[in-house]
């Protein structure tokens, strides 16, 4: 079944100093969010089969926004992550049945690779809320430089019988990382942590 989108929502995030300092290049994140229909709301449901099915359709069509909005090749993008608020008609577990089977595969597809776990936060809330979407490279857990995270909000979801799924993907790490551990340029590439 094809997700009932009522909103797109995109948005690019660029950081170009920070605290004084040039960012070079910019750190730049885009944050790609569908509004969708929760056709489980309302009812308990015990296979949320429509609901995989989906994410699956989302991970796709959010992840490829995501890559044009930052007018990057896929193999550019560096970290990623995703999140979902779920309407007050609905259960946390709509969230999970969304996020994790089925959507992390089509995102890897929109972002060419991505070994790495893609990390996810889920919550239930009203018109308005906001989620913090965490981050990190897409390639190799362990690259501390792409920790991070970025807020979504839909100012008008979600409703009751709405849940908005969100993803986001980078081009780079934090501006002017310096904590230390694995860099970019050292990734293996073999087990998704390293």
């Amino acid at each position: 079944m094809a997700a009932n989108i009522r909103k797109l929502v995109v948005q690019v995030d660029e950081t170009m100093t920070e605290m004084g300092r040039a960012v070079q290049p910019p750190t730049r994140r885009a944050l790609a969010m569908a509004v969708i229909e929760n056709p489980c709301a309302g009812r308990y449901v015990e296979a949320l089969d429509e609901l995989i099915a989906i994410g699956e359709e989302l991970g796709g069509l959010l992840g490829k926004r995501c890559v044009e909005a930052l007018g990057i090749a896929p193999e550019q993008a560096q970290s990623y992550g995703k999140a979902a608020i779920v309407g007050e008609a609905g259960e946390l577990e709509h969230a999970a049945a969304i996020l994790h089977p089925k959507l992390g595969a089509p995102l890897r597809q929109a972002v060419s690779r991505g070994a790495a776990l893609v990390p996810s936060s889920k919550k239930q809330g009203g018109v308005g809320s906001a989620i913090d979407v965490p981050l990190g490279h897409k390639d190799a857990a362990f690259v501390r430089s792409h920790f991070d995270a970025m807020e979504a909000r839909v100012a008008d979801a979600p409703r009751a019988n709405e849940i908005v799924v969100a993803v986001v993907v980078t081009d780079s790490g934090r501006p002017l990382p310096r904590v230390g551990g694995l860099q970019s340029h050292e990734i293996k590439g073999e087990d998704g942590l390293r």
